[in-house]
């Protein structure tokens, strides 16, 4: 069997462990570092077959020309803390009644305890002609490493014609990530001139722009200042590359749909999200195929012994990764309670926070809990977040790429110490 160990001098080939955790994004190592920074004597191992790590929170900057795509990718081997083990293979089904995992090489991994991190799906199929036309013909996203360089380049070729930028039906990770794009490509036309001859329009499947009503005065204020059209009820389904048309399914007030076609010059998309496969086929999920957890505890709602952390959860908060830094040390902390016999003592109270760059230079920082209740950091700092701030972009820019770095993937739980359950 192939084992890859993150620090060569640990040897730890047994098939028990403590902590089985799924999954080596930032909810997976986070959660890891956490639990070895309360009890650094734990056997745990990551399941994850990817070769890199990615900070998915500045791919809307390398699309802006702000960072280099290098600042966000770090091989795996990196981050995985020193203490675990790193199994570099796929889950292929969960066995929950007998605590076990099987691997894609059909290795069996029992656990006392597992930890579920698996993150999102990107669905790019899920919308005919996209994923044979992804990087050509004007048609980008910023939910790609590899393609958030293009969406630069695109930007800063683009002299006059339509760009579209989509969002496509909740939930999906960072859901203000789609109008970021939108904010940050409008700034540079504007700074550049060129935005008198750029027809914007942003396509979102829902009904409003974005879900915590207090920020979207501020947020409307740059719409007009862009000149920005607005389409609800509209989810792109098609693209046809070669003619650069967007094909969208309107639906209307009397809930009938009908479709729409709109041409453009820079298409920029928003996949649909949902589970991974290997989670909604599985013994663990809701009917919706998210990790069916509590959404205080995170513990899972039928077996004890599992529990999950970041996106895959059926929570109702945002995915993002500021909602992972929250949940992390929860989910520790609970895991070593129930490693010691006792059931969870700390909760989740639906963190999530989204910083809506609105240009270059300034941010909304968006947070709230869960129902949409919002819950600055800092309150008085940033004006309760719902005005933009050139503090919060540097907040953006330079420290929670240091705050993730070197605080959330160590176990270091900068402002994000767990509360006791209620």
């Amino acid at each position: 069997m192939s084992h890859l160990i993150a620090n060569p001098t640990i040897e730890n080939k047994a098939s028990h462990y403590d902590v089985v955790v799924v999954g080596g994004g930032a909810a997976g190592i986070a959660t890891t570092a956490s639990l070895l920074s309360r009890e650094p004597h734990l056997n745990i191992v990551i399941i994850d077959p990817a070769n890199c790590h990615y900070y998915q929170p500045g791919w809307t900057l390398v699309g802006a020309g702000v960072f280099k795509p290098q600042q966000t990718a770090k091989p795996m081997a990196d981050v995985i803390p020193n203490k675990a083990s790193w199994l570099k293979h796929a889950v292929k089904y969960f066995n929950p009644k007998q605590s076990q995992v099987i691997l894609s090489n059909n290795q069996a991994l029992n656990y006392r305890m597992l930890i579920v991190a698996a993150g999102i799906k990107l669905d790019w199929a899920a919308i005919e002609g996209l994923p044979q036309a992804l990087g050509r013909q004007g048609i980008t996203s910023n939910y790609s490493f590899e393609l958030a360089p293009y969406t630069w380049q695109l930007v800063t070729q683009l002299k006059s014609g339509r760009a579209i930028f989509t969002q496509p039906p909740l939930p999906i990770k960072c859901a203000g990530a789609p109008q970021k794009a939108l904010y940050l490509s409008a700034d540079y036309w504007k700074q550049h001139k060129r935005l008198s001859n750029i027809d914007i329009a942003f396509y979102n499947a829902g009904d409003a722009l974005f879900g915590v009503k207090e920020y979207v005065p501020a947020l409307m204020q740059y719409i007009q200042k862009y000149s920005v059209s607005l389409h609800f009820k509209h989810n792109l389904t098609a693209v046809d590359a070669n003619s650069k048309t967007a094909i969208f399914t309107q639906t209307t007030a009397d809930a009938s749909q009908k479709i729409i076609e709109k041409s453009f010059d820079l298409l920029h998309v928003c996949p649909p999200q949902l589970a991974p496969d290997f989670i909604r086929n599985s013994p663990l999920a809701d009917k919706n195929g998210w990790l069916s957890v509590y959404p205080d505890t995170l513990q899972h709602t039928q077996y004890s012994n599992i529990f999950g952390v970041g996106d895959i959860c059926s929570t109702p908060n945002a995915k993002t990764a500021a909602a992972a830094r929250k949940q992390a040390p929860v989910v520790a902390e609970n895991v070593i309670h129930c490693l010691n016999g006792n059931n969870p003592t700390v909760a989740y109270n639906g963190y999530g926070s989204c910083p809506l760059t609105v240009e270059r230079g300034k941010i909304i920082l968006a947070e709230f809990l869960y129902g949409g209740k919002v819950a600055p950091t800092f309150p008085g700092w940033l004006n309760e977040g719902t005005q933009p701030s050139r503090l919060a972009w540097h907040l953006k820019q330079k420290v929670l790429p240091a705050v993730y770095w070197h605080a959330m993937l160590k176990g270091r739980e900068w402002l994000a110490k767990p509360s006791k359950a209620k």
